[in-house]
């Protein structure tokens, strides 16, 4: 039985997905190569650093955000416009 998610052939280079198996997380990681008509994928593992191969008829595939690059600048939170104080009134 297939499980659910992103077919392979939705995939690129680059995508950064999860692999779930029975309601677990197994991968995480970059797309490094897709062979669409093989139904064939690989990542880059993020957690251990090697090449996988992974089965998406035994797994859920997802698509999730790419991690934060260390160092780069954060965008500052934007406040609600009721939240934000209002000017003196001046006499």
């Amino acid at each position: 039985m297939e499980a659910q998610g992103v077919r392979t052939a939705q995939l690129r280079i680059g995508d950064q997905i999860e692999a779930w198996h029975r309601g677990r997380l197994f991968h995480r990681g970059r797309v490094t190569d897709v062979v669409p008509h093989l139904e064939l994928f690989w990542i880059l593992d993020a957690r251990t650093g090697t090449r996988k191969l992974l089965d998406p008829e035994a797994l859920e595939i997802r698509h999730v955000e790419p991690p934060a690059v260390p160092g780069a600048p954060v965008k500052p939170a934007t406040q609600m416009p009721e939240a934000q104080p209002k000017p003196l009134a001046t006499a």
